[in-house]
């Protein structure tokens, strides 16, 4: 690949922008979510596009990319720790010749490496760790998050058995540093994980799509009750940093955290070179089914700490180490029927219902066919014999037909015109390759609508699964979301037979649901190409739902991460009549639709800065019952609302506030904290390095530009002063 720089071609950009979208989409479904669409393989074919592409071309590089970062956003519902020393990813081969490669491409770099021992260890298929102790106690756990910055889950962590609390015994005392960071991996044995989603299918529970999954969700409980009913595990595999030296070797350091009591691979292996290292992944690979947890490949170390130091690391991932990933595995039956399924959007997704067969260790039984060009592409037929494939355990898909098992009366499928679930049109856009079910009211769309509501990405509702929507929508208590908090508890308990510890629980989850921030809310209500990265940019440019339903088209689609696209998807569904009687019954059951709330500390930190320490706003603002006050509403605060209606767009930096103060004290006088200009815009307030593009924009459009130290004037007067 030649590395000087050169000037891309348009389709390189424009397939470089394509690519970056849809890795961050499905990492933030695999990392986030819990719940990836793709299989491994294809994700990784994905990434490796693109690497190739900034690699032509590194003119494209930007920090931003997926190549340069490591995993994906944490979830807010967990405090964010930062790590001391960085979580990467590693890099990936899928051949022997890519492994020996990659041998040669790091003895390029210290000659030693070609002679250096090496550690071969399973890649197990589950959620990386970081386990920190001080003084042998373990004082936090976190996940990787997006490798700087993970979640806390220390509550959670400490109901795994196998993870030991103190490692201070008396007789290796003197070993164990002041502090100490133990990486790992939570796994859920594969029996496990069968039996628990057995019980969540007979709960009416979301199922998981592999343990990997489910390992995730049960760490990721808000409760430690939940996580400890849950048969976890933990490999130890590698320590990320301490406060003094226990180990020279990968060798070295596993032995010292088994001696500390940390559960570490049996399956690890030495080996003198990389050939052994061949055919130690090989070996892996064969009998990978015959472990009682799942592996997705193997992990190839440099033995030598000395050496790694040496050979460092990439923005992305240390060059020392290599993920050797398992091809996908593919298994030949016959393809029983093609039926159609239907997705919340009203989509239309074809899959096919197949004669069980064992592929990647499991039985399955129906595979996906994505929409009706794949349909065609493939040329799959019932009653075919076809090619499954299975990777990662998250869809199987299938990969073609075998022409010589094909009957001579054998037809193509053809696309039904009707909803199978409503009997409504489906209908195919032009220039899209899906089709859809276009009835508002079809039950299929409904429960997934609904689900995708109670979602932990949206309104997180515990215990609110498809299979319970499923029975609600069906038992016909429930037609739309606003009915979810109008549900009759007698009957409720009467029709399901649940006890009353789980109808609490779910009342419980609900009525938490009133009170997400309206990025959530706006997740939820299923708007076509909105993400949750675009719902937050949304939220804290308008502060409230009225205010993003009454947006203009420019004031949405000029939002950073919004654009057109996304923008008339917005208006087109705030147009309908009936999402509007949504909304209208969603506001009759008390959502909030206003951001975040924040608390009376906030507010007296601010507000006394303003008062010049004299306290007044403080005692208004705390005034409010529980010393909480609506980000977006400013008018129960007691604050003079000197800034009702007009939108500020404040760019660059302001002398003695963070930024989410600035934007806090516009919204508490009524005022909107804009994220871009635009014509409804009142005022530019210029800070210290203020954005171009903002400047530029407001002189284009006439708009008044102020000096940042008439910040707190303009607050407190709601007055355009001179200065």
């Amino acid at each position: 690949m030649p590395t000087e720089q050169v000037n891309a071609p348009a389709a390189a950009i424009d397939r470089v922008a394509q690519l970056r979208k849809e890795i961050t989409r499905h990492a933030y479904l695999y990392y986030v979510n819990d719940s990836p669409e793709i299989p491994d393989y294809e994700y990784d074919a994905l990434f490796s596009e693109l690497k190739s592409l900034e690699d032509t071309y590194p003119d494209l590089i930007v920090p931003s990319s997926p190549t340069q970062t490591v995993g994906s956003a944490i979830l807010s519902s967990f405090e964010p720790v930062v790590h001391a020393s960085p979580m990467m990813s590693l890099g990936n081969v899928f051949s022997e010749d890519e492994l020996r490669e990659w041998m040669h491409r790091i003895s390029r770099l210290d000659d030693e490496a070609a002679a250096s021992s090496l550690v071969v260890e399973p890649k197990i298929d589950g959620v990386a760790i970081s386990l920190v102790y001080q003084d042998g106690v373990l004082a936090q756990a976190a996940t990787r998050g997006d490798g700087v910055t993970g979640e806390d889950v220390t509550a959670n962590i400490r109901t795994i058995s196998v993870i030991p609390w103190d490692i201070s015994d008396s007789s290796r005392k003197h070993r164990v540093p002041s502090y100490l960071d133990v990486r790992g991996e939570i796994y859920m044995p594969v029996d496990s994980f069968k039996q628990l989603n057995k019980v969540q299918i007979e709960k009416g529970l979301k199922t998981y799509a592999n343990p990997r999954n489910f390992a995730a969700g049960s760490l990721r409980q808000k409760d430690p009750k939940i996580t400890a009913t849950r048969p976890l595990l933990f490999w130890a595999y590698q320590i990320g940093s301490a406060s003094n030296e226990v180990a020279n070797s990968q060798t070295e350091a596993l032995q010292y955290m088994r001696d500390c009591g940390f559960p570490v691979n049996p399956e690890i292996r030495s080996v003198k070179n990389i050939q052994e290292a061949v055919d130690r992944c090989l070996e892996l690979q064969e009998h990978r089914h015959d472990l009682p947890y799942e592996i997705d490949g193997a992990v190839i170390k440099i033995d030598s700490f000395d050496l790694q130091n040496r050979l460092g690391s990439t923005s992305h991932a240390p060059r020392w180490a290599i993920a050797y990933k398992f091809p996908p595995e593919e298994k030949i039956t016959r393809l029983l029927a093609i039926e159609v399924s239907i997705g919340r959007t009203g989509r239309a997704t074809p899959y096919a219902v197949l004669e069980p067969v064992t592929v990647g260790g499991s039985i399955v039984s129906m595979a996906t066919l994505h929409n009706e060009d794949q349909v065609k592409l493939k040329d799959v037929r019932p009653s075919d014999m076809v090619i499954v494939r299975k990777a990662g355990d998250v869809i199987p898909e299938i990969v073609g037909h075998i022409s010589e098992s094909r009957t001579s009366d054998s037809k193509p499928w053809e696309f039904p015109d009707r909803c199978p679930s409503c009997g409504g049109p489906l209908v195919r856009l032009e220039g899209e390759s899906d089709t859809y079910c276009i009835t508002m009211d079809c039950p299929a769309q409904k429960i997934q609508r609904i689900a995708h509501y109670a979602s932990r990405v949206a309104m997180d509702i515990e215990g609110l699964g498809e299979k319970r929507v499923d029975w609600l929508v069906s038992g016909g208590l429930v037609h739309d979301l606003g009915d979810l908090y109008s549900l009759d508890r007698d009957r409720l308990v009467a029709m399901s037979g649940l006890g009353d510890l789980s109808v609490d629980n779910l009342f419980h989850a609900l009525d938490e649901s009133r009170q997400r921030p309206l990025y959530r809310l706006l997740v939820g209500l299923g708007i076509r190409h909105l993400g949750p990265a675009g719902a937050r940019a949304i939220a804290g440019e308008f502060g409230h739902l009225d205010a993003v339903m009454d947006a203009e088209l420019d004031e949405l689609s000029e939002i950073e991460g919004v654009g057109a696209v996304i923008a008339q998807s917005i208006q087109r569904f705030f147009a309908a009549e009936a999402n509007q009687r949504v909304i209208d019954n969603l506001r009759k059951v008390g959502i909030n639709f206003g951001e975040t709330a924040v608390s009376s500390a906030s507010h007296y930190h601010v507000a006394d800065s303003l008062s010049g320490g004299s306290g007044h706003y403080v005692a208004e603002a705390g005034s409010k019952a529980g010393g909480v006050a609506e980000a977006g509403g400013g008018s129960d605060t007691g604050i003079a609302q000197t800034l009702a209606g007009k939108s500020i767009v404040v760019t660059g930096a302001i002398e003695g506030f963070t930024r989410e103060e600035v934007e806090g004290l516009i919204r508490e006088r009524g005022g909107k904290a804009a994220g871009s200009v635009s014509k409804k815009t009142w005022v530019v307030v210029v800070g210290r390095d203020p954005g171009v593009t903002k400047l530029r924009k407001a002189d284009e459009l006439g708009i008044p530009q102020v000096d940042a130290s008439l910040f707190r004037e303009i607050l407190e007067t709601g007055e355009l002063i001179e200065p």
